[in-house]
């Protein structure tokens, strides 16, 4: 008896060979196992590859800014010398002493008389010795100050020390201060002279003073 063939079966077998092949098969490759991953685990996957592919691109490198060239130093200035401030105390401990220098023709004058004569608007110091003849003298403009400043007591006091100095190259040691005059260099040119270094005998004012001798004038007439 001929063998009855199943339909079913005939046609399953017609599908299986009309079925492509798959990519492995044609190139003679074993297939890979596809994992399909739900859920959590699918996310994580996708949360893993997304950080993979962050990492494997390459960074980028940041932009430098090319540096700015140093700003060229000023030259710097030496800073102006400032004058020698002056004393303007009059005690005897902070005044310089001159120096000395013995003249040519010294005279070796041991004692003299210190003529002090101080104005309104200047100081004149003048040393003789005992009979009257100049050994030494100085003013305020001699010794360089101008003006006003002429007045001051700190002008007597560089005056009395540039004339001291001048007598006592001539061997001076002692004197004797004759004052005259209302000015503001009295008591400052004394002290000077005491302490260059010369002893003060005496100390007198000379100032003139008037005592009804002369007429007065008549009065003005407007």
């Amino acid at each position: 008896m001929a063998e009855s063939k199943d339909p079913t079966n005939a046609n399953l077998e017609e599908s299986e060979t009309k079925k492509p092949k798959s990519m492995a098969a044609q190139t003679g490759l074993p297939e890979r196992e596809t994992v399909g991953t739900t859920g959590e685990e699918g996310a994580h996957g996708d949360v893993s590859a997304s950080a993979g592919s962050k990492l494997a691109a390459p960074e980028t490198e940041p932009v430098v800014k090319p540096a700015t060239k140093p700003a060229k130093r000023k030259k710097e200035e030496p800073a102006p010398v400032q004058a020698a401030r002056e004393s303007l105390s009059l005690s005897a401990d902070e005044i310089d002493k001159p120096k000395v220098v013995k003249a040519k023709g010294s005279k070796n004058i041991h004692s003299g008389i210190a003529h002090v004569l101080s104005t309104f608007n200047n100081t004149i110091v003048t040393i003789t010795d005992m009979k009257g003849n100049v050994i030494g003298w100085s003013s305020a403009g001699k010794v360089g100050f101008k003006g006003s400043r002429k007045s001051t007591a700190y002008a007597a006091q560089m005056v009395a020390q540039d004339a001291s100095r001048q007598a006592m190259g001539h061997g001076l040691k002692e004197v004797e201060v004759l004052v005259k005059g209302p000015g503001a260099g009295r008591e400052s040119a004394v002290r000077a002279l005491q302490a260059v270094g010369l002893d003060l005998t005496v100390i007198r004012d000379v100032t003139p003073m008037p005592h009804n001798g002369c007429r007065p004038p008549k009065p003005r007439r407007v």
